[in-house]
């Protein structure tokens, strides 16, 4: 029997309890589970690559199944087909989220249709979570301990200490 791979594609900066909770549940649905952290220019990332890597790989440590995380820098159904996944694995918080998702699924599959998107709707209490915001809260002097890991909050006022906070 052919082992099932998923892909969980994103930028992750930082992780967030969402993230880890579409990873933990997602988990679930395949024998495999890879994390794709990708670059992103456009989203002027506060972590570089390297930094996402190692943050995202310390979050799923403990977590049940077998979860690998690597990088890619590529039109992910290049990279979903490289790491042999079957599907890719996206969170859904909004009806935002919904449209958007939608489409890249209907143009993911026009490129490559052996492999399925599947959505996870965020769990209720995370779904207001975004990077983007816990970042900007965080710039602003924000606690972000509600929506990040205890060790993602240490990294991320790190890095607002060395940028410096707006708004003071």
């Amino acid at each position: 029997m052919k082992k099932r791979i998923g892909v969980y594609p994103g930028t992750f900066d930082p992780v967030t309890y969402g993230h880890t909770d579409i990873i933990r549940r997602g988990a679930k649905l395949v024998d495999e589970l890879v994390i794709g952290v990708t670059t992103n220019a456009s989203k002027s990332p506060m972590f570089n690559l390297e930094e996402r890597l190692a943050m995202v790989r310390r979050e799923v440590e403990g977590l049940e199944g077998a979860i690998s995380v690597v990088s890619f820098d590529s039109l992910l159904m290049d990279f979903a087909e490289r790491e042999g996944a079957s599907m890719i694995i996206r969170g859904l918080r909004a009806v935002a989220d919904f449209e958007y998702e939608y489409q890249m699924a209907g143009m993911n599959q026009q490129l490559n249709s052996r492999i399925e998107t599947v959505f996870l709707m965020a769990d209720v209490a995370l779904q207001p979570i975004a990077s983007r915001l816990v970042k900007e809260i965080a710039l602003y002097g924000g606690n972000i301990e509600r929506f990040v890991p205890p060790a993602v909050a240490a990294d991320v006022g790190k890095r607002v200490a060395l940028i410096g906070r707006k708004g003071s």
